[in-house]
């Protein structure tokens, strides 16, 4: 098969299409034929050297695909050669097969195509674990989303419109405001012209954020804490704006809040499956019956993975660039 390597770390040039052997699959996986994968900033990482996969996983990036399913290692019970899936995967995205753990597997959802399909997973997981899981999004509070227009954000401004939650954003450009508001959002703050604490606490009456999802942390923390409201709760998902921040104890004693930073890719594969299964039982339902819907920006041949990194290093895109082995 052919896949995406990264012979030395570096910029998207460093990503090489080669020819590398089959995967096979293991005790409690199947083997996925891909038909498509998307791109994450954790492969983005993983491209410039600094984010290993996790010890077992696939060598290659790309940490969601959309395929069918080829064969069925020993164990595996409830799948069939021929089904349609999607999957939350440590690495091996960007390649024409990948075995996957069976409990990692979601059936594409009724009325999403299959290469749409593979640009769910690692958003549905993320955002579910974090926000409801972790956080407890309840209705009637209001939700922060930061980075309101990324793969992420828009799936995080709709999941919580339709548990009836307020949902706030940040983004960098009135654009990516307006499709934000498209998706349903009910504040909208452009970061680079605003403060966002600020706008938000006027645009709530001073209670500020419930719960906040933040992909920023360091740069963030302090005025995370305050935007939160008294009891919030901020859920910590990224490091673009540092790994070492300052935390004011007192104010956040004051607010009563609550801080959680979780990663997805290095839990063991029982709290994967355990999220997986939630969000099958609580998010696909929302997509198959068009409630929730994905957001995609572009798709670009798998082999042309370059030009997809360099479109998310430019940040211009709005929701998920796919990648697709046909082409």
């Amino acid at each position: 098969m052919h896949a995406i390597t990264i012979p030395e770390p570096g910029g998207p040039e460093a990503l090489v299409w080669a020819e590398v052997p089959d995967p096979e699959p293991g005790e409690g996986e199947v083997l996925v034929d891909v038909v498509a994968s998307a791109v994450n900033r954790a492969d983005v990482l993983q491209r410039q050297g600094f984010y290993d996969p996790p010890p077992g996983a696939s060598p290659y990036p790309g940490l969601e695909c959309a395929g069918r399913i080829s064969a069925l290692g020993p164990g595996v019970s409830g799948w069939a050669v021929g089904d349609q899936v999607c999957a939350l995967l440590g690495g091996g995205g960007y390649a024409e097969k990948v075995a996957v753990p069976a409990g990692q597997l979601l059936p594409v959802p009724d009325g999403v195509d299959i290469a749409t399909a593979a640009g769910l997973p690692e958003v549905t997981c993320t955002v579910w674990s974090n926000v409801f899981m972790v956080a407890h999004l309840r209705p009637g509070e209001t939700l922060l989303v930061h980075g309101g227009s990324s793969g992420i954000g828009t799936m995080a401004v709709q999941l919580g419109k339709s548990v009836g939650a307020r949902v706030a954003v940040t983004a960098g450009t009135a654009e990516k405001l307006q499709r934000c508001a498209e998706l349903g959002a009910d504040i909208l703050i452009n970061y680079r012209e605003q403060d966002f604490a600020e706008e938000l606490r006027a645009a709530t009456d001073g209670a500020g954020a419930d719960v906040i999802l933040d992909n920023m942390g360091a740069k963030y923390l302090q005025p995370n804490i305050k935007a939160l409201a008294v009891n919030g709760r901020l859920a910590v998902i990224g490091m673009q704006g540092g790994t070492k921040g300052e935390l004011n104890l007192g104010a956040l004693l004051a607010k009563r809040g609550a801080v959680t930073a979780t990663s997805l890719r290095a839990r063991p594969p029982a709290e994967k499956a355990a999220i997986v299964a939630a969000v099958r039982e609580h998010v696909w339902p929302l997509l198959s019956d068009g409630r929730v819907r994905p957001v995609i920006d572009s798709t670009v041949p798998m082999r042309d993975a370059a030009r997809a990194h360099r479109t998310l290093d430019e940040s211009t895109h709005v929701g998920k660039i796919l990648l697709t082995t046909a082409g």
